[in-house]
């Protein structure tokens, strides 16, 4: 399936960026989703509410996006729920190994011309350029 739009993408990535400029602005922290979650256990009292509200906003956005109706590409997920579960674990791994996720480096550290983040945006994008060929030239999906 290829929902792609450029103005869902145009929307999408406005809405992302205009969220991380409202975290780092009032909040001075970055919208990296692996550090927010990552942290919510451990975090002091005080820094909960943040965390608890910018994940019940990621969460909640994707249902409001749905009930917009006509405005959603139709598609369905063709992965095994195993597959997805996998996925998941191997995407929390790889935030780990690489000590933040893509909306931590690409979208925040890019932003703030880090010199990591550019190298992790770089690995993250080859590796995912290198999977989508894999994927529909040597395993003909």
């Amino acid at each position: 399936m290829n929902g792609f739009t450029p103005a869902h993408a145009l929307i999408g990535g406005a809405l992302i960026g205009a969220a991380a400029a409202v975290l780092w602005l009032g909040l001075g922290r970055i919208a990296g989703i692996s550090g927010i979650v990552g942290g919510l256990m451990t975090a002091a009292r005080g820094d909960r509410g943040w965390r608890l509200a910018f994940l019940a906003g990621v969460m909640a956005v994707p249902v409001i996006y749905r009930l917009a109706g006509s405005l959603v590409p139709t598609g369905e997920l063709v992965a095994s729920p195993t597959l997805v579960i996998v996925g998941g674990l191997l995407v929390g791994l790889g935030t780990r190994l690489g000590g933040g996720c893509t909306s931590g480096h690409g979208v925040c550290g890019l932003a703030r011309l880090s010199p990591r983040s550019a190298t992790a945006t770089g690995v993250f994008m080859a590796v995912a350029a290198l999977t989508v060929f894999l994927h529909r030239h040597v395993l003909g999906g």
